[in-house]
């Protein structure tokens, strides 16, 4: 998967003016990818434009009204405290005015700001929607695809549901190697990055992601991988033929061979693969078993005539 991707749409409704960025090309953080034009925006912003400098222009009026006044009032008997107060509530309510102006000149002014669309990552546009003249809006609003399709090409994630059974395996900061179909003869190395800690209820699986460099770009998003995992486990194991283990009504056991005589050993199994079987009990290095085991060697029993094997 690609490490970052989004899908970018209009903010506003509008129309594309034009598209600075087609599929297939490098963009940079911050960089222009289309022009819309909203008509009605516009006349909008002019408007609030006009009104800002008309409130500017009555605050500044009362202002200097009350300026005059207070300064006049130093004088006893010139001018009335009510009149003073009527002054200087004016200015007050002009400056409010003012403030509103501002206030609403500004929330325009943002909103055509959303009429240029940039990139909020570097990547590659990996999807184009649209052409210029296009309606386009929020989802659901005009446009029903995103106008572009922006993807993180230099740093990808490999994401694996590791099964229950082999969670254990894998820690923070693992190695595992992995292939790609279309470059068979090459081996990609990946970093364990993240663990969701716990399982997915349907899968029975960990959701396991590791960051993958991809500076040449020879990976791309979407790529299905083959994942090697290395089975190393923390505790200690042996390693048996499958043949060697035998599956009964009462458990797991291995059947041991000492002084010509078979003793059944319970034990736990972990992994298989190509006829051997991994196992876990009270066993050691050098004791000696039956390689293909049935019930009918009974625990205690005399063995004679069985291929046996040694760990």
């Amino acid at each position: 998967m690609a490490f970052q991707q989004v899908d970018l749409y209009a903010k506003v409704s509008s129309f594309v003016k034009k598209l600075h960025a087609d599929v297939g090309t490098e963009v940079q953080q911050g960089q222009l990818l289309a022009t819309m034009e909203a008509p009605e925006i516009t006349a909008q912003f002019s408007s609030s434009q006009s009104k800002l400098k008309s409130q500017e222009a009555m605050y500044l009026a009362s202002k200097a009204s009350y300026d005059r006044l207070l300064e006049t009032s130093k004088t006893p008997g010139t001018v009335s405290q009510n009149d003073l107060d009527l002054a200087l509530a004016r200015q007050n309510s002009d400056l409010a005015q003012l403030e509103a102006a501002k206030s609403a000149s500004k929330e325009i002014s943002d909103t055509r700001n959303y009429l240029e669309i940039r990139a909020p990552f570097s990547g590659v546009i990996s999807a184009r929607n649209v052409s210029a003249g296009a309606y386009v809006g929020p989802s659901g609003k005009g446009s029903e695809f995103p106008i572009f399709t922006l993807v993180e090409q230099r740093k990808l994630r490999l994401v694996v549901s590791v099964p229950e059974a082999y969670s254990g395996y894998l820690k923070s900061n693992s190695v595992v190697n992995f292939k790609v179909k279309s470059l068979q003869n090459d081996k990609f190395p990946a970093k364990v990055s993240r663990l969701a800690g716990a399982l997915d209820t349907r899968l029975r699986s960990q959701r396991v992601e590791m960051d993958v460099a991809n500076n040449d770009k020879r990976l791309l998003p979407g790529m299905i991988a083959e994942v090697t995992i290395p089975l190393n486990s923390g505790s200690s194991s042996f390693i048996v033929p499958t043949t060697a283990v035998l599956n009964s009504t009462t458990g797991i056991f291995v059947i041991k061979v000492a002084d010509q005589k078979a003793t059944w050993v319970p034990v736990k199994v972990g992994t298989s693969n190509d006829g051997k079987t991994e196992i876990f009990g009270d066993v050691n290095e050098g004791d000696v078993f039956v390689k293909a085991v049935n019930e009918e060697i009974r625990d205690k029993s005399e063995i004679k005539n069985f291929k046996t094997v040694t760990i």
